[in-house]
């Protein structure tokens, strides 16, 4: 029987506020434990939440970037739960009126473009953090995290295989990033994805048993966690059994998924409205800034790539899939005049470089004037192809701009048609051997003799002399 996987994501970004959602205290990542942890964030008594400004208006920015309904005034409530983790044992979050209902994301599938719904995206605080391996038996709480604002991006049931999830992920990640609300590390938590996935037979509309996945925290993980939770469900129907709804745990070293607990309803958190906060209003002014904070959002910024320069759709959807991609590319661009050449640069030695030495975009040796500069010298015919490789990786290893790295290399291109048929008169004075074989209709021989001119002039003769000049050589005629 041919089953069909359903999927629907919960994504908790991190905003990329100075301050938690409640309190003043600092989100800056990497303290010692417990350092950024106020009165408010570990629940004193008598102290009361304050809403961050700029958190609100990092999810009404989102709202509209997705097209979602941005609600004017949305409602606070008490997710109710006791854990270590959480001193006051409830999550203040957003349950019946969050800030942003409905919305969507588009994304391409392996025949198609296919638009997945949003829920709805909501306001929460974290909890903080439970620490095991330093403690031998026990375990250590660090509330640092207690606060931190979320936006919990809730989609809809609407995907269809861990391939779609991923691709889901990665534009939902680049969306964040280009609106600036959250740095979307993954490694520090900034970026967090649960997964909720069930199996139907295929053709069915009804939805099957899901089971929730935990400690999915790379792109990786997430594609290989529901690949093995989808064969998992598969198989046990067809052997007769039931899919318990539970929370599962994904183990990357086992590569599978392990029980947590039953999964929890919304009424096991018996929510209710927080007394401590006020609605929250989204006025005209907080409205018009959000909408006047936006940039030119990733899709749009493909379709001007592919229109606008000369890039297939692929390298301009490779292009715009991070904002300090698309701009390092725009700048460089700019420098040259070449938009063609500067996205093969980018795609090939540039990056090549950059997960060599496993850096981020922003930490790029080489700034897009330098590569600019680069791309200029080998178009106005000042090195070959060949030689401005060995050009960049000078820049990169800072030996400073194309123009330096060429004077003192002494890597010029030689454009003078007599002293490259000087060379060529060399070369077939001395590969009489191989000139024969030409001259008898072995044509492959000629790039031999024309790497014996390259090689002649230690790579700086310009290609398109050398193979116009040796052909006419070869061939009895005279050079003009």
């Amino acid at each position: 029987m041919p089953w069909e996987s359903v999927i629907g994501l919960e994504v908790h970004v991190q905003l990329r506020t100075d301050s938690k959602i409640f309190s003043g205290a600092s989100t800056a990542f990497g303290a010692k434990p417990n350092v950024q942890a106020c009165e408010v964030d570990i629940a004193l008594p008598g102290v009361l939440p304050v809403m961050n400004r700029t958190a609100a208006l990092m999810a009404v920015r989102f709202g509209l970037a997705t097209g979602a309904t941005v609600n004017r005034i949305s409602v606070f409530a008490r997710k109710n739960y006791f854990y270590p983790d959480l001193p006051k044992g409830y999550q203040i979050s957003q349950y019946e009126l969050p800030i942003v209902a409905g919305g969507q994301i588009e994304i391409n599938t392996d025949d198609c473009r296919k638009k997945i719904g949003i829920t709805r995206a909501h306001l929460e605080e974290d909890a903080g953090k439970l620490l095991h391996q330093e403690f031998e038996g026990r375990s250590g709480i660090d509330l640092n995290r207690a606060g931190i604002p979320l936006l919990e991006v809730v989609s809809e049931p609407d995907l269809r295989s861990p391939a779609e999830a991923v691709a889901y992920l990665k534009k939902l990640h680049t969306l964040v990033r280009y609106l600036e609300i959250c740095d979307g590390n993954m490694q520090e938590g900034s970026f967090r994805c649960d997964a909720n996935v069930s199996v139907r037979p295929a053709g069915e509309t009804g939805l099957g048993t899901r089971c929730e996945l935990k400690n999915l925290n790379s792109f990786r993980f997430i594609e290989k966690g529901l690949q093995f939770e989808i064969k998992r469900q598969i198989q046990l129907i067809e052997d007769g059994g039931q899919v318990a709804q539970e929370t599962r745990l994904y183990d990357p070293d086992a590569d599978l998924t392990r029980p947590m607990r039953g999964k929890e309803e919304a009424h096991d958190y018996r929510y209710f409205p927080d007394p401590d906060l006020p609605p929250l209003v989204v006025d005209d002014e907080l409205l018009a800034a959000a909408r006047s904070a936006l940039p030119e959002l990733p899709d749009a910024r493909c379709h001007r790539f592919s229109s606008t320069y000369q890039v297939s759709q692929k390298d301009a959807e490779l292009l715009t899939s991070d904002r300090e991609l698309a701009d390092y590319f725009e700048q460089t661009a700019a420098a040259c005049g070449d938009s063609r050449s500067a996205a093969n640069w980018i795609t090939g030695e540039w990056m090549g470089c950059l997960n060599r030495d496993g850096l981020r975009f922003e930490e790029s040796r080489v700034t897009p004037q330098m590569l600019g500069d680069l791309i200029a010298k080998i178009n106005d015919n000042s090195i070959s192809g060949k030689i401005a490789k060995e050009v960049f990786d000078g820049m990169w290893n800072g030996e400073g701009n194309a123009s330096e790295i060429i004077a003192a290399r002494n890597l010029e291109q030689i454009t003078d048609a007599d002293e490259i048929e000087r060379a060529i008169d060399h070369v077939i004075d001395n590969c009489a051997e191989q000139v024969m074989q030409y001259r008898s209709g072995q044509e492959k021989v000629f790039g031999f003799l024309v790497g014996q001119v390259m090689q002649a002039t230690g790579g700086k003769a310009n290609p398109k002399m050398v193979n116009k000049i040796l052909r006419n050589k070869l061939s009895g005629k005279r050079h003009n």
